[in-house]
């Protein structure tokens, strides 16, 4: 559901492999909220670090398939430290869009906005569209 006012800016985070439909009705909702939408690309390593296993597109070319969908207006790599965000200090977006399966990051931006380390943006949670169906770990061809 599109909130009643647009933002100026709204950020997404996002690993976006093998970009698949749930990830085309984020992007796309996301984009609903703001004038302007910045995807921020997981790097690899982290990645790795969070799921522990290696994403199977690489990040440029993830960076690569979710500027081709034309809904971002900007595409970034994230952070190499993670829960540093310095892309959300420099980008100073007004809104951050989360997907329904981003509860650990929810958490963690709201520490970090309590204790100072980040300004205070709302955070908006976005529907999933068919999470059974359209989540990357069902995407994988069987091993």
């Amino acid at each position: 559901m599109a909130r009643k006012e647009k933002a100026g800016k709204a950020m997404i985070f996002g690993v976006f492999d093998r970009l698949h439909p749930g990830h085309l009705y984020l992007l796309y909702h996301a984009r609903l909220e703001a004038r302007e939408l910045v995807a921020v690309i997981a790097r690899d390593g982290t990645v790795e670090r969070l799921k522990g296993r290696r994403p199977e597109w690489s990040e440029r070319r993830r960076m690569r398939a979710v500027k081709a969908t034309g809904l971002p207006t900007a595409v970034l790599l994230g952070d190499k430290a993670e829960g540093e965000y310095s892309v959300i200090k420099k980008q100073k977006p007004d809104l951050i869009c989360l997907g329904y399966d981003q509860a650990a990051l929810k958490k963690d931006l709201r520490a970090k906005m309590k204790d100072d380390s980040l300004p205070a943006i709302p955070l908006y949670s976005l529907k999933p569209y068919r999470p059974k169906r359209f989540h990357t770990s069902l995407q994988r061809p069987p091993s």
